[in-house]
């Protein structure tokens, strides 16, 4: 279904303001990187302007430009690279410590990222260099380079920083931390804001990583575990005489930190100000969330593997989410009739249109999701959401992806991706299966309670859990439940559904499975509208023949785009009542 020319140009204009200043549309990776990586070094043999923090910060967004147009392609790694050292050169002209963190943070986002890259080595021995020079953090400066040479010995910086590590005293004599006295707590826990999950404490489970995603009103820690353990969290109140913000610390009962856990973790992103973890107790490994202000949060835990997942998010101050009809209603605002200029503002401002739609090819990588009739469904995932891209395009949305190719991404950090990207939809294409290989037909999932034991069990299969454990999860969705697009989602699905099936019933016979609700990993947390759309059935011998046809994946698409207007234009006619 076209978009009216007026809707079309509106969006294109809309499209264009997210586009990082002084880069032109649609740019590539590559070419972005090497124009950047050039003008970085042209600004380091001119002291002239060097001087100058502006231009620094040019170079600076030109890097984050080449990562942020393929955060998975060969030259996100060495962006990050390059934004750490932007940043350590900027320092050196500076003098500022803020400076040298955000360089640390870079080089410790591309060990996270990209652990197997080449450069990474060069990461940790820069890391090094900033924090025992330039932080007085000596002691995490000699564990970066052990874990160098642990972790990278043929590397080009071994040598390097064997030399360095031995200046420095060597290696660190790691010792647990003793338990603190109860008197020395400064600030007074706030019991609304705490909480605690019970759970069978795995022997010898310890805390394996510590990542996140991050923009400046939303940010996504995640803790992953070896091994299942209790946990209790708590938020403490500032302390300004001492220094000290809002901190929220999260307790692993029966855990150990693990060896490559960074102990602090710079992020100033507007919410936090840093991740710290550390060995509380001989038996308890804490992680403490320094807030630069107060904010919301939520904490969860997800299974396979487990891992404690906090959402952290910034006040609105009085700017909708998309989607959301209730801020219409607030607002209290009308305009002119003779004005659809002003009332496209509006919507623009308020955030209620759809013009960025993230699309999550589902499963990827080590994980092939169902596999039946010489299929693989991360396979017909990755092909279809190529079609649907083009085909979204071709009505003047704006596309972004979660992989454009075949690699693992853990679940929850894909609809961190779509809140740190600001999506306005968030869709997640999969394909189903069965044991029963008669049953086939096309479903559509938005986030809720199971209500059904089939959508218990696509659920289960879905995030890679046990069926039994869902039970459990339904518990903890209650809270994550509100203030989430529930209703928009519901909605979405609906237009989804409904013209998907009018779309390809004209060629072929498809069940309708139905608009159905299930707790998925995928979706929780997501601040935009966001539905879960199954294809079809791999284990059904016929389906699974169509879904290996691109005629019958480009009619998907079609309908998959003929709903998406229809929901757009429903939130636009109400809120220009």
């Amino acid at each position: 279904m076209p978009l009216k020319r007026p809707l079309v140009a509106a969006i294109v204009v809309a499209m264009l303001t997210v586009c990082l200043s002084g880069a032109a549309f649609g740019a590539s990776a590559t070419a972005t990187f090497n124009s950047t990586y050039k003008k970085f070094h042209d600004l380091k043999k001119n002291s002239r302007r060097a001087k100058y923090r502006s231009n620094w910060r040019k170079v600076e967004r030109g890097f984050k430009q080449a990562y942020q147009a393929d955060t998975d392609g060969p030259f996100a790694p060495k962006s990050l690279y390059y934004l750490g050292r932007t940043n350590e050169e900027l320092g050196r002209w500076s003098g500022l410590k803020s400076d040298y963190r955000t360089a640390v943070e870079y080089f410790s986002q591309a060990v996270r990222e990209f652990p197997h890259h080449s450069w990474i080595d060069d990461c940790l021995y820069r890391r090094a260099v900033i924090r025992y020079t330039k932080l007085n953090e000596r002691t995490n400066a000699r564990r970066d380079l052990a874990y160098l040479l642990d972790t990278y010995p043929k590397g080009d910086m071994a040598s390097r920083a064997k030399r360095q590590l031995s200046k420095w005293g060597g290696r660190v004599k790691e010792k647990s931390k003793p338990k603190p006295k109860a008197a020395a707590a400064v600030a007074k826990p706030n019991p609304q804001r705490s909480g605690a999950v019970h759970a069978t404490a795995t022997k010898g489970a310890y805390l394996n990583m510590v990542r996140y995603k991050s923009s400046d009103d939303y940010t996504r820690v995640v803790l992953e575990m070896q091994g299942k353990v209790p946990f209790r969290y708590k938020l403490l109140d500032p302390a300004p005489e001492h220094g000290r913000p809002h901190r929220l610390y999260l307790d692993l009962m029966g855990a150990t930190l693990g060896p490559d856990v960074d102990r602090k973790t710079s992020v100033a992103d507007g919410i936090l100000k840093q991740i710290r973890a550390g060995q509380n107790t001989k038996n308890t490994a804490r992680v403490v969330l320094d807030f630069l202000s107060l904010q919301d949060y939520k904490v969860f835990p997800l299974d396979n593997p487990f891992r404690i997942v906090v959402d952290v998010y910034s006040p609105q101050g009085g700017k909708a989410e998309p989607g959301t009809k209730q801020t219409v209603e607030n607002s209290q605002y009308r305009p002119p009739k003779e004005s659809k200029e002003m009332a496209g503002d509006l919507l623009e401002q308020l955030g209620l249109t759809v013009n960025t739609i993230m699309l999550d090819a589902g499963h990827g990588g080590k994980d092939p999701g169902a596999v039946a009739n010489g299929m693989r469904e991360k396979d017909i995932n990755l092909r279809f959401v190529k079609i649907l891209g083009k085909e979204l395009t071709k009505n003047g949305f704006n596309v972004i992806y979660t992989r454009t190719k075949d690699v693992f991404i853990p679940l929850e950090q894909r609809t961190a991706l779509a809140n740190v990207k600001k999506a306005d939809l968030f869709l997640s294409v999969h394909c189903n299966a069965h044991r029963n290989r008669r049953i086939s037909g096309l479903e559509t999932y938005s986030l809720n309670l199971a209500k059904t034991q089939d959508a218990v069990r696509v659920a289960a299969r879905e995030n890679a859990v046990d069926p039994r454990s869902i039970s459990d999860l339904q518990f903890i969705l209650t809270d994550l439940m509100i203030n989430s697009k529930m209703k928009e989602s519901k909605d979405l699905a609906g237009d989804v559904q409904r013209q998907t099936l009018k779309s390809v019933r004209r060629t072929w016979r498809v069940s309708d499975k139905g608009v159905r609700e299930a707790p998925f990993y995928v979706l929780m947390g997501a601040k935009m509208p966001s539905v879960l759309v199954e294809l079809g059935y791999l284990t059904n011998a016929s389906e699974a023949k169509r879904l290996k046809s691109d005629a019958y994946l480009k009619r998907l698409a079609e309908g998959i785009v003929t709903g998406i207007v229809a929901y757009k234009e429903k939130i636009e006619r109400f809120a220009l009542k």
